[in-house]
């Protein structure tokens, strides 16, 4: 889940969202695919994928899942890209075409650490906790071929909403299970995983039981002994939870980097941050370079700086975890 008002791709806010006083919203599904194919929902040949599979409809879609209305907003910019969002809240941004193409500036920083991970194109492991649109599955299955991932996402009206619409690759070695991320990654076994990638959300907040130590415990277990763990953060002023966060992550790891936008690091807005934290060296110089030349600047700290910014936080255990703070309404408008 992307936060934060500025800097916003202009496909992260879709067209009929942004013109001042618009009451436009997106059809259902139903009413889309009618319209699409003359007045029959679900008859006619549709569109199709490149790569098999049905594609949405020229106009926005939208329907019910268990977190909420999900919509897919089409990118005017690029013709066969998506934008998910859940209850108005920007999720994902899929291209069919390009896969490769990562919009949201969290996801381009945890695009470079797929990158970084090992040599280009050595296929990997990867459990995804959280699946969105499946965004950085596809982007592993486009950069690193024939690796094998799972994704747990627990919405399961959700998931074949996003298969529907946005068909993965059948080539891929994508497995999708809808369970909770947790009960999911208990699954996994030992030592499986090159990576786990964290992107949970619940509503706007990521569930207590996905921010203790105990949660970092399994996936520890899940990892291989040079494995990293990513996780897709949330926090804003005073960035209390970051800062537990990035304790919890040190008393399991013995490396950490932290990127995220400057203003976020001030404090002065609501946003995200991407944690990686392995057992083994972290390419922090390259890592830092290539989030810095992002078209929307990051910043990067690890070492004595990332731990003097936790100003002293406890790790958090499962007994005292609380959820990701709520994002103020601001961050929506």
């Amino acid at each position: 889940m992307r936060w934060g008002r500025s800097p916003i791709p202009r496909c992260c806010a879709p067209r009929w969202a942004r013109r001042p006083g618009s009451s436009r919203r997106p059809t259902t599904v139903g009413d889309a695919l009618a319209s699409d194919n003359g007045g029959v929902a679900g008859k006619g040949k549709g569109s199709r994928s490149s790569r098999g599979g049905a594609i949405p409809a020229a106009g926005p879609v939208s329907g019910q899942v268990g977190g909420g209305l999900a919509e897919l907003a089409p990118d005017r910019e690029r013709s066969r890209a998506w934008t998910l969002l859940i209850d108005g809240a920007p999720q994902s941004h899929v291209d069919l075409d390009d896969p490769g193409h990562l919009d949201f500036a969290y996801q381009r920083r945890i695009g470079h650490l797929i990158d970084l991970i090992a040599p280009a194109r050595q296929p990997l492991n990867v459990v995804h906790l959280g699946g969105g649109a499946f965004t950085l599955a596809r982007y592993t299955a486009a950069a690193r071929p024939r690796s094998t991932q799972q994704v747990v996402e627990v919405d399961g009206a959700l998931v074949a909403f996003v298969r529907e619409h946005l068909p993965l690759d059948p080539q891929a070695r994508i497995r999708v299970r809808a369970v909770d991320a947790r009960a999911g990654l208990a699954k996994v076994p030992d030592g499986w995983a090159d990576l786990v990638i964290a992107d949970v959300f619940s509503g706007a907040r990521t569930p207590a039981h996905l921010t203790s130590g105990e949660f970092l415990d399994e996936v520890r277990r899940a990892l291989a002994p040079t494995g990293w763990y990513v996780a897709n953060l949330a926090d804003g002023p005073p960035l209390a939870h970051l800062r537990g966060q990035v304790a919890t992550a040190a008393s399991r790891f013995a490396e950490l980097a932290l990127a995220a936008d400057p203003v976020v690091w001030r404090g002065k807005r609501f946003g995200n941050a991407v944690l990686v934290a392995s057992d083994r060296e972290l390419p922090v110089a390259e890592f830092t370079r290539r989030v810095a030349s992002d078209p929307h600047p990051g910043r990067v700290e690890h070492g004595r700086a990332l731990a003097d910014f936790t100003g002293g936080a406890a790790p958090v255990k499962d007994a005292s975890a609380v959820p990701s703070p709520q994002p103020p309404p601001s961050v929506f408008r």
